[in-house]
């Protein structure tokens, strides 16, 4: 089975600057492991069911051991296929911008629907949650409209990064390196130094990932 990587890309711009990090990343680790497949994700272009109706009866029907009827089936199916495209890739890149010091709603509903017990976790009564995924090394790109890494609002209302660390250590992934890219918005110096130091590092990152 070929060595793949996942992109999971988060923006509906194709010039965003979370984008344009993943251009200048991929670009590199292409030149670097040229025999690897890329799975792009784009979540603005995935069929993702909503989360209501069959699919969130099916998970509290797991989480109850009940059987699905078949509604519950297929649209647990579908969260097993989503899943499982994730749980093949060796290394996972996720590309995406902060929206109201948040995530895109679009990955939130990624999220939502791969977070499903005995798909990406599982819970013993003496030990609690426990993950079923194995860890892989993953990126995030996080790009911000002012500076999260070293400005004055660092730590304070950037909600994104503990949600996705957490989310992803949750169903097993810890390995996981943030490169934030901001500020994005304002004066063009700035923004110009930001994008320079990013993908930099992007392309460092990116020869030995």
């Amino acid at each position: 089975m070929a060595v793949k990587l996942l992109h999971l890309s988060c923006s509906p711009r194709a010039d965003s600057e979370s984008s344009a990090g993943a251009r200048t990343f991929l670009d590199g680790f292409r030149q670097a492991r040229p025999d690897w497949d890329i799975d792009l994700v784009d979540l603005w272009r995935e069929r993702m069911p909503e989360f209501a109706g069959p699919i969130v009866e099916a998970k509290y029907a797991r989480m109850n051991a009940l059987a699905f009827n078949d509604a519950q089936r297929d649209s647990f199916a579908q969260a097993e296929r989503m899943a499982l495209r994730f749980s093949l890739a060796d290394r996972v890149l996720i590309s995406t911008p902060m929206w109201n010091f948040g995530i895109p709603y679009k990955l939130k509903q990624w999220f939502d629907i791969v977070i499903q017990p005995g798909l990406t976790f599982r819970f013993d009564p003496a030990q609690g949650y426990l993950p079923l995924l194995k860890d892989r090394p993953t990126i995030v790109i996080l790009a911000s409209g002012s500076d999260f890494a070293t400005g004055m609002n660092r730590g304070r209302i950037d909600m994104a990064t503990p949600y996705l660390r957490e989310a992803l250590r949750f169903i097993g992934v810890s390995d996981v390196r943030f490169v934030p890219i901001g500020p994005t918005a304002g004066p063009a110096e700035p923004i110009r130094a930001a994008r320079d130091t990013a993908h930099r590092r992007l392309a460092e990152i990116a020869k030995r990932f």
